[in-house]
Formats: structure tokens, C-alpha cells, sequence
């Protein structure tokens, strides 16, 4: 994706295309991807950036807010950032801290209760802790 394209996409969710915005925007959404906020502030640094870690996290979450990407929590300290906005779930490494889509449909849930009075069900993640098999079973 290019600046042109990071540019028009930003506009068309409503949000200000400010220089720092679409840089974000352009390592963010370069391919479907789960980038946690520190290793977008270091993609950045590497291509020379100086945007701030507080700009960083501040457009992540307006981005998110704004629809252009979603939040995948995998632990209570850990955050990823993913550029696929479609509806999917997630297998999550535990060993390398890689995240997986698993298709929407691949994943099936069944609730028996209704969700509390005044309120509906908006959605749900899933997220599938796994780690390597050790050969020898013991790790």
C-alpha cells in the first residue's frame, strides 16, 4: 500500500491524514499483519521515523476506533494490532508470539445462555493459546 492509498483510506474512515498518521498507516497496513505497538515503533525507528511512542499508540487506538484495525489481546500484558478487519479468529503461540487467522466459520460456539436484559451479543474473539510439541513429550 502507498502513501496515496494509506491517505485515501484514512480519509474515507474519517480520520485527518496527518504526516505521522499515514506512516503508521503505511507499516500497518503493508499486508494482513498483528504488529503489537512496540514492534511498529521499532519498524518505524528503522525506516528513520521519529514519531513518538504516545503518537504511535494514540493513532493504533484511533485507528481502531475508527475501524481501519482491530485489537487482538492475548495475554493482559500483551496487545497486537490487526490489519484484517473482517470478522476472523486467532491461534496464538504461545513459544514465538505469533498470531494466526483462523477463518470465521472454522470456529464454532455454542452459548446456552441470552446475554443479560438490555443488551446483545456485538461479537466474539477467539483466541487459541498453542505452543510446539516437544519430540520427546517433555519440554
Amino acid at each position: 500500500m502507498n502513501k496515496d492509498e494509506v491517505t485515501q483510506r484514512l480519509v474515507s474512515h474519517g480520520v485527518l491524514p496527518t504526516a505521522q498518521r499515514i506512516e503508521v498507516g503505511l507499516l500497518l497496513f503493508a499486508r494482513p499483519q498483528h504488529l503489537s505497538a512496540d514492534q511498529i515503533i521499532a519498524g518505524l525507528r528503522a525506516t528513520g521515523s521519529r514519531v513518538s511512542k504516545a503518537t504511535v499508540y494514540n493513532t493504533l487506538n484511533l485507528f481502531c476506533e475508527r475501524g481501519l484495525a482491530r485489537t487482538v489481546e492475548v495475554d493482559p500484558a500483551r496487545q497486537f494490532y490487526d490489519s484484517s478487519i473482517e470478522p476472523h479468529h486467532h491461534f496464538f503461540n504461545v513459544d514465538t508470539g505469533e498470531l494466526t487467522d483462523i477463518p470465521l466459520g472454522a470456529v464454532t460456539l455454542g452459548v446456552a445462555a441470552a446475554p443479560p436484559a438490555g443488551t446483545e451479543q456485538t461479537g466474539v474473539d477467539v483466541v487459541i493459546r498453542i505452543r510446539g510439541k516437544d519430540v520427546i513429550g517433555v519440554r
